[in-house]
């Protein structure tokens, strides 16, 4: 192959790409899109806080009004003596805008029956901030049944909050403190984000060799370029137009969504207003995010996650992770070629895809789960089998892997690659001027045998 024109090829397929009006609209599009469905959620969830509910409680227990303290969105009033039936009634009249009837308490069962009606269905959270009161109220009268003195201090004080702390041990004994959850995060991610970039830019290659082969451009650049080097040339440039498209879309949305948050004061969320952001986010109570926050906040917890990151290997990762996307993504893309070359639109591609769909979502299967078991058998032969080893083995780098694994790994993906690539070129060189007929892989594998 000459290098000289795969650079030609790489060159104009990169130039004619990033000047299509298309692509200067996906890339302006999609960033804005982005920032707009992030700031919109925001400010919506910023917004979504419900009216004030006055709730009328009829309370036959004795046990539960107590503790049905108002909230921002609760006040809750004792009906007193009034029958129940008068309150449902009359729930307009009275200005109430729902009413909660506590049973008569059940000595046998320790339990209260409770029911609370409205004229329309309320949320979740004003239910949910009820009902975790009521069983409260219940919880303490029945630690208060057994007459035990200072029972509730003693359930407090047995309750265990042991944290177990993990530690791996290198050559020269040193102890290196490490979080399961940090890798199992970055695990998760670096798998993700290789399955996309294989799946996504895999696509652009085959549709952009069918797109000229159905225009019959094609006809005319074999006629000055081979059709291996314009087969690279394609791959390449391909990828370089997805990445150049990939990192603005990084770098607007980064720049639209600072802009517009500080446009609509988003940015100024600080303490009690992103407290209570997350809080209508999750829908919890104030108490339950409190414990949240505190146990966030505990500084131990913080330097676990940052003493895990800081012993993590990331030249080893981030090398080993541009080793396998490349190599990954080269093996499917010229084997999207291929299956491009021998059709003439999207639609007849079905068929011949799913011998490549399989492995790929395979691979993603396996590497969702290797972060729970990154030395299980199913892990290890996803990570050394070429066609899945890309996404499975990137998922099992944080966890560690023995090198002769990973040279392993790394050796039969670049044989596999060659073979794949050297296979699909002369594919290609033969479907690419294929016109009139709808291929099946029997034609796939004919024209393979041909010299």
């Amino acid at each position: 192959m000459n290098w000289k024109t795969i650079g030609i090829v790489i060159s104009r397929e990169y130039l004619n790409k990033v000047k299509k009006k298309s692509f200067i609209w996906t890339t302006l599009l999609v960033p804005i899109l982005v920032a707009g469905l992030t700031i919109g959620v925001m400010v919506a969830m910023m917004n979504t806080k419900d009216k004030t509910k006055t709730i009328a409680v009829s309370d036959a227990s004795g046990i539960v009004l107590p503790y049905l303290t108002d909230t921002e969105t609760i006040h809750y009033v004792d009906a007193g003596i009034l029958p129940l039936d008068s309150l449902k009634a009359n729930l307009g009249t009275l200005g109430y805008d729902g009413v909660l009837a506590v049973g008569a308490l059940d000595t046998l069962e320790k339990t209260v029956p409770a029911d609370l009606y409205s004229p329309k269905p309320f949320g979740m959270e004003l239910t949910d901030n009820i009902n975790t009161r009521i069983n409260r109220a219940v919880e303490d009268y029945r630690i208060s049944s057994y007459n035990i003195e200072g029972l509730d201090q003693i359930l407090k004080d047995v309750k265990a909050n042991v944290r177990l702390r993990s530690y791996t041990l290198g050559d020269d004994g040193e102890e290196k403190i490490s979080e399961a959850g940090v890798y199992s995060v970055l695990s998760m991610v670096l798998g993700i984000f290789l399955f996309m970039f294989i799946t996504l830019f895999g696509g652009m290659v085959m549709s952009s060799v069918i797109e000229e082969k159905a225009s019959r451009v094609v006809e005319v650049l074999v006629s000055s370029v081979k059709a291996t080097e314009l087969m690279f040339g394609k791959i390449i440039g391909i990828a370089l137009v997805a990445l150049t498209q990939f990192l603005l879309w990084i770098v607007l949305s980064v720049a639209i969504i600072g802009i517009g948050s500080a446009a609509f004061g988003l940015d100024k969320l600080g303490g009690g207003d992103a407290t209570e952001l997350v809080s209508t986010m999750g829908g919890v109570d104030g108490e339950q995010l409190d414990a949240v926050t505190a146990q966030l906040s505990d500084e131990s917890e913080l330097g676990t996650v940052v003493s895990t990151l800081r012993n993590l290997p990331f030249g080893q990762i981030l090398g080993l992770f541009f080793i396998y996307f490349i190599f990954g993504y080269l093996l499917y893309a010229s084997l999207f070629a291929a299956i491009g070359s021998a059709v003439e639109n999207e639609g007849d591609t079905q068929q011949l895809q799913i011998p490549l769909t399989i492995p790929l979502m395979l691979a993603y299967i396996i590497a969702l789960y290797a972060f729970r078991a990154p030395d299980s058998s199913i892990a290890f032969w996803g990570s050394i089998i070429p066609f899945t080893s890309p996404i499975v083995m990137i998922s099992r780098l944080p966890f560690g892997v023995p090198a002769w694994e990973i040279i392993l790994s790394v050796a039969l993906l670049v044989a596999t690659f060659v073979l794949c690539a050297w296979a699909s070129a002369k594919i290609y060189r033969v479907g690419i001027l294929m016109f009139g007929k709808k291929s099946t892989w029997k034609d796939l594998w004919k024209w393979f045998k041909q010299d």
